[in-house]
């Protein structure tokens, strides 16, 4: 029998929504009545969405109807209507995305398949500092929070982004993009609480001086252990704690500043091995997180219709898994891009960036990372090309060099062609070179952490190449209606693989295996009338892989990836009368092969409700229809993700 969890928490933690919701209440009421910043659906057209800026698939920002690239924005007004309380959450709202729950802080989070928990072709960047970690060339999702209030928009490219930002944006770049100060003023609270969370967040900010702004902020988060199939509690709970600022400053029409900085500590529960499942128990400790960050950028526009631009931040993240190893990892970014003053035909680009890192890890007799301390450097420099052909066709030629300690000098060309048909009507096409740089698990991971070792990291191991090809249509057919529709063709090569040799017996980290790509992704938008929007999305995927020769690691052939075929959505937002919202979000991934886990169609609903101009008050749902499901990982330890139901107030004062 499973151990209940304490009726007297469940009654506690479902009294905190009633009581913050009081305390906000009198809070708003003493305070000065602001607008609430909720932007109806009544105000905000296709149109307007259409000529949104982004500034993710070119140097310079463009209007979304103009970028030649599979991109999808998530607004602010979509994340608050989603009611979602993290941020990989909030990237389920992205049709280009896959997005898999393993545990309470685990997902893995992919564009155009190769899911794993490492994650490795994914680059993720949050205003403007990757997130990625050169230890695996992935993202640590339990670390990767901001107050979504905040955010602005995510901009969500499906496709290689590696001419502009470097290795690792292989299959997709997520560019989070957070609001200024200015945007900010006064002060923000929320509090929610639900059966497998609670949270609170207080932010403040205000004017310095006629050009400057600045915001600090705080929140706190504790989510519950999941549960297996069986029922048992996996141990895998998160909490933790985050403090931050912003501050703006604008002098005159020519320079723009702006300095922001974070910082965090928590914990996560840690499944013994064995545990699920043969019941045995190896007491481990907690997980210890923790890290901070400052970026800082400068923009002047120059006389000459150009605008240079420096970017700089600092990034140092600890963390400590017990009894394997622990990390303190330092890394200083710097990145400077020039526009060139534009000519009738030509509208020239180039940029360079530097960047060291200082890597201390304590091994164990579990696993090593050899050697222990390594500091790395990362130089690259591109330039692109912007060429007026014809007034409505526009071609874009592009190339990075970036130079890493592993593998040298990786070449990375791009080539987009746009014609814009019509006014509301782009096609595009594009072909790009692009690759996933070796990390440290590639080339320095030694098991056990002692010798003899069985396996001896990647000596040789090299770069995994893309050769990606799209063709892409993006439009308004009916001023009602938006849709975009994106096919894509892939050539890898040099994928990695587990290879062995004899005398003595060893295994070792190659580049075994190629393989082929195929797929679609669309998604549209249908304004049924006047405060009601429908979304959907579609994806299809399929891809064949095979063994180059010399290669034995047949398990990578079933293991490699494990992507759902298909994937779709459908979300209605409706405004309704007496300042009331409904939100509904449909959505489904097919089954996965190896290890097998069944496909699943899930329900999350949001109810909410501004009383007051200050004032919202909501209540949300996830997988309402479904008493449990899982998405990712074998059945004996995956997490049963059943139904939660969060309630949430926010004020402005």
């Amino acid at each position: 029998m499973v151990a209940r969890v304490p009726k007297a928490r469940d009654e506690i933690r479902w009294m905190g929504p009633i009581a913050t919701a009081a305390t906000l209440t009198l809070l708003c009421a003493d305070a000065g009545a602001q607008q609430l910043a909720r932007a109806s659906l009544a105000d905000l057209s296709l149109e307007e969405l259409s000529n949104v800026e982004v500034t993710s698939v070119s140097p310079r920002a463009e209007r979304l109807s103009d970028a030649a690239a599979s991109i999808y924005v998530i607004t602010a007004d979509d994340i608050r209507r989603s009611g979602v309380t993290s941020l990989p959450e909030a990237l389920r709202l992205a049709p280009n995305l896959s997005v898999a729950r393993v545990s309470t802080p685990g997902y893995v989070i992919t564009a155009r398949g190769f899911a794993s928990s490492a994650g490795n072709k994914l680059l993720v960047l949050i205003d403007g500092r990757s997130v990625y970690t050169p230890l695996f060339s992935g993202v640590f999702w339990d670390v990767q929070d901001v107050m979504l209030e905040d955010i602005e928009r995510i901009e969500v490219i499906s496709g290689p982004g590696s001419t502009l930002w470097g290795v690792n944006a292989v299959n997709g770049v997520i560019n989070i993009i957070t609001r200024s100060a200015r945007d900010t003023q006064g002060g923000l609270a929320t509090l929610g609480s639900g059966n497998q969370e609670t949270e609170g967040a207080l932010r403040y900010g205000n004017a310095l001086g006629a050009n400057a702004a600045w915001r600090v902020y705080a929140k706190h988060f504790d989510r519950d252990s999941s549960r297996t199939l069986a029922g048992t509690a996996k141990d895998d709970s998160l909490q933790a704690s985050r403090v931050g600022f912003r501050a703006d400053w604008g002098g005159g029409a020519r320079d723009q500043f702006s300095a922001q900085g974070n910082a965090y500590r928590g914990e996560e529960g840690q499944p013994p091995p064995g545990t699920i499942a043969t019941g045995a128990v190896f007491p481990l400790g907690k997980i210890s997180l923790s890290g901070a960050n400052l970026v800082s950028r400068w923009t002047r526009a120059l006389a000459t219709s150009s605008d240079l631009t420096l970017l700089a931040y600092y990034d140092r993240t600890e963390r400590i898994v017990r009894p394997q190893f622990s990390e303190t990892l330092d890394i200083v970014d710097v990145q400077v891009q020039y526009t060139s003053p534009p000519t009738p035909m030509h509208a020239l680009f180039w940029g360079a960036e530097y960047r060291a890192s200082r890597d201390r890890l304590v091994n164990s007799d579990i696993v090593a990372f050899l050697p222990a301390r390594l500091s790395q450097k990362w130089i690259s420099a591109f330039v692109q090309d912007d060429v007026s052909l014809l007034d409505n066709l526009r071609f874009s030629a592009g190339a990075r060099l970036e130079r890493n300690d592993y593998t040298g000098n990786e070449f990375l060309p791009s080539g987009r062609l746009a014609w814009k048909v019509a006014p509301d009507h782009l096609l595009w096409l594009s072909a790009t070179r692009t690759v996933r740089a070796p990390s440290r698990l590639d080339h320095d991971t030694f098991v056990p952490g002692t010798p003899p070792f069985l396996l001896i990291g990647g000596p040789d191991v090299r770069s995994e190449i893309a050769k990606v090809y799209e063709l892409g249509y993006r439009g308004r057919p009916w001023s009602r209606i938006s849709f975009s529709l994106t096919v894509f063709h892939a050539d890898y090569d040099h994928l990695r693989t587990q290879e062995f040799r004899l005398n003595p017996t060893v295994v070792f980290f190659a580049n075994g295996m190629e393989g082929k790509e195929d797929g679609v992704e669309t998604w549209g938008t249908v304004d049924v009338m006047r405060g009601w929007r429908l979304s959907a999305g579609y994806s299809k995927l399929h891809r064949s892989l095979e063994l180059k020769p010399g290669s034995v690691d047949t398990a990578a052939l079933a293991t490699v990836g494990s992507d759902p075929a298909q994937r779709w959505t459908l979300r209605s937002s409706h405004d309704l009368p007496g300042q009331v919202e409904f939100d509904a979000i449909v959505r489904h991934a097919s089954a996965l092969a190896n290890p097998r886990v069944p496909g699943y169609v899930a329900v999350d609903v949001r109810l909410g409700w501004s009383p007051r101009s200050d004032l919202e008050l909501s209540v949300a749902g996830q997988n309402l229809f479904d008493p449990g499901h899982g998405e990712f990982t074998n059945a004996a330890t995956r997490s049963e993700l059943g139904r939660t139901v969060f309630f949430r107030v926010l004020g402005r004062f």
